[in-house]
């Protein structure tokens, strides 16, 4: 029995049908079927009972749940445990980011590296940060495989088996070259936005802040013709040079390009809402102290009035 079969029955479990459960993993139905297969054969018995209403466990599988629970936890600390006897450093904890977040988050999370590493708290896990790049889709793929520590992901997203907190919350800007018509307003109001074309990032990374973005466009009536967004900074560049075109972006993305300009919207606009995630009762010290580190910085948050992180809406 393997631990990637173990996480794999976890999921269907979780998820009740097998369709959703392998897009959660970021597997193919049939080879997801044929692994949950592979791991009756092993044991010898049916762990669920199918349907058409989808996948419901059997008693052999409601007994197999908790301890398949329990060994993907056991492997996650038996991870932090090795790295912290071997190598003689903090833990290390995996934080997945998806593009541009926030100075003064990353610098929390910097922060909660210099201070345990340096023991000056003298309790709690020492923790290090290692941040690694990938989409809200990524990211997703990486929890479930037990790639990732935590996620900083781009709500709304699939939550099931996930413990989340919401942790910033911004308005997006309208972004534009500085040649373009209305560049010289100082608020952008969706009827200016008629007929103009959208570079919008791809739907594939993050497909519920995608669907979002676009909700919120057509509710004030702009239906925009989107155009692929580069990632790159001096194509992005170029891509807003040419003819009616903007681009939304979170208010705390880099500000240094001298040929593009930011504008606000002058009422509703569409929102970037970032959400930490991780495994539902995952127990890791130095996860938990991370998070108690968020939770305290409350200025973290978009809604700046909040008085304490509020849990995501996901």
């Amino acid at each position: 029995m393997e631990l990637r079969q173990l996480r794999y029955f976890h999921a269907v479990a979780e998820e009740g049908n097998l369709t959703r459960a392998a897009q959660r993993l970021y597997l193919s139905g049939p080879s997801l079927s044929q692994q949950i297969r592979l791991l009756e054969k092993e044991l010898g018995a049916a762990l669920f009972e199918r349907s058409t209403a989808g996948m419901s466990l059997t008693a052999a599988g409601r007994a197999l749940l908790p301890e398949a629970q329990a060994a993907l936890d056991a492997a996650g600390r038996a991870r932090h445990a090795v790295q912290a006897a071997v190598q003689e450093t903090p833990a290390v904890l995996r934080i997945g980011a998806s593009g541009c977040i926030p100075v003064a988050l990353a610098r929390c999370m910097r922060d909660v590296d210099v201070e345990s590493a340096g023991g000056t708290s003298g309790t709690g896990p020492q923790v290090r940060v290692q941040f690694q790049d990938g989409s809200t889709a990524d990211q997703s793929a990486g929890l479930a495989a037990g790639e990732l520590d935590l996620g900083l992901l781009t709500a709304p997203f699939p939550a099931a088996g996930l413990d989340t907190m919401t942790v910033w919350r911004e308005p997006m800007v309208v972004v534009m070259h500085r040649d373009h018509p209305l560049a010289s307003l100082e608020a952008v109001e969706f009827a200016d936005l008629v007929g103009e074309d959208l570079m919008l990032f791809r739907r594939e990374l993050a497909p519920g802040h995608h669907d979002q973005v676009l909700d919120v466009c057509r509710r004030n009536g702009w239906e925009p013709r989107l155009r692929p967004q580069s990632a790159h900074p001096s194509v992005f560049q170029t891509q807003l040079g040419g003819g009616s075109v903007v681009a939304l972006k979170a208010a705390w993305t880099p500000d240094d390009d001298p040929l593009l300009v930011r504008r606000p919207f002058t009422g509703d606009a569409p929102t970037v809402t970032l959400v930490a995630a991780w495994r539902a009762g995952r127990q890791d010290p130095a996860l938990h102290r991370l998070l108690s580190v968020l939770r305290d910085h409350r200025h973290l948050a978009g809604e700046r009035a909040a008085s304490r992180l509020q849990p995501a809406t996901v």
